[in-house]
């Protein structure tokens, strides 16, 4: 295909939100693809991800990665086709793994965009259990975590694309694994899919009260991901030295109240030698190449022989990336959530 004669559809931040996402801070719109130059491809989006952390990157407030800027391309990972290559490393027809947004073209100069390997049997998996979400899981709860047989583990959002891998990964290693989610389809799916101890509905009334019922010998991990209440409940069952990954707080991004008893958590940091650490995953892909290489040896093994299950949730088109993304947010997304581009 020319890449003149490409349109590339693509969908910008019209807005900042305030509070919730609405459809009104997306906007749909049209443009030409540019001829390529030397060194570079040209990228046609098959799959593309949605991921909490986009919401972040719509507000101006400072962060670890800056804004997107109004009117720019929304930020997010895309497995790619190259549909015209004049850059000597990537030939067309290469499926790849790049950061080219929410947009069906893309031209490239190559940076940041990995091959995937011939043969990759589900290409969308480069975006969650076999990407930045399985990393996440894999890098947060072993290097942070540090799980050993016999402990307990609880993590929140237990069915999607991180807790789910967090709590199958931990059950390998031999602990007790409490989910949280929102709703009993999800608490049974956790609980007889993925094979979790015990998953509580974080919507229930008595939610605290069954998650301490359920943790009888306390938490030793909690895989943060969350915040909120689920966080206020997981807090007072913390035990000596337990560790917790710090990877997102779901719960704030649309402008929520903070934890609300932050001097008790406090209090529960000092007494009890709390290690809490947050995390960036994108740190681990430069400093950790070793990590990440046991991540992609460990987690298709585990995929291979069964000991993981993973679940997507897909939508089609890219004019429903906004509402897709928004239901993300809402906790209405079963798995990780993926575009298929039409």
């Amino acid at each position: 295909m020319s890449a003149t004669h490409a349109v590339n559809r693509r969908i910008v931040l019209a807005s900042r939100p305030t509070g919730a996402p609405t459809a009104d801070n997306f906007r749909l719109e049209e443009a030409a693809v540019p001829a390529l130059q030397d060194g570079q491809l040209l990228l046609r989006a098959e799959w593309l991800s949605l991921d909490p952390y986009m919401r972040g990157r719509m507000s101006d407030a400072p962060s670890y990665a800056p804004p997107v800027e109004i009117d720019g391309v929304m930020t997010g990972g895309t497995v790619s086709r190259v549909a015209a290559s004049r850059h000597p490393d990537f030939h067309e027809g290469d499926l790849v793994m790049a950061y080219t947004g929410w947009q069906e073209y893309a031209v490239s100069d190559g940076t940041g965009a990995t091959r995937l390997p011939e043969g990759f049997a589900h290409p969308s998996h480069a975006l969650g259990v076999l990407g930045m979400p399985g990393y996440t899981a894999y890098a947060g709860l072993m290097d942070i975590g540090q799980p050993r047989a016999g402990e307990t583990l609880v993590v929140a959002a237990a069915t999607g694309a991180v807790g789910s891998l967090v709590g199958q990964i931990a059950k390998i290693k031999g602990c007790h694994v409490v989910g949280v989610a929102g709703g009993a389809e999800k608490c049974e799916y956790a609980v007889k899919e993925l094979g979790f101890d015990a998953c509580i509905d974080h919507r229930a009334p008595d939610f605290a009260a069954q998650l301490k019922a359920a943790c009888p010998k306390g938490i030793d991990i909690y895989f943060e991901n969350v915040g909120g209440a689920v966080f206020d409940a997981v807090a007072p069952s913390l035990n000596i030295h337990a560790r917790v990954p710090v990877c997102g707080l779901i719960a704030h991004y649309n402008g929520g109240s903070l934890a609300t008893d932050s001097t008790a958590l406090l209090r529960s940091v000092l007494t009890r030698r709390i290690q809490i650490q947050g995390f960036i995953i994108f740190d681990y892909y430069v400093n950790r190449p070793d990590l990440h290489a046991a991540f992609q040896h460990d987690v298709a093994g585990w995929l291979k022989d069964g000991s993981l299950r993973y679940r997507e949730d897909v939508a089609h088109g890219l004019e429903n990336a906004p509402q897709a993304f928004i239901g993300l947010l809402q906790g209405k997304n079963f798995g990780k959530l993926v575009v298929k581009l039409s």
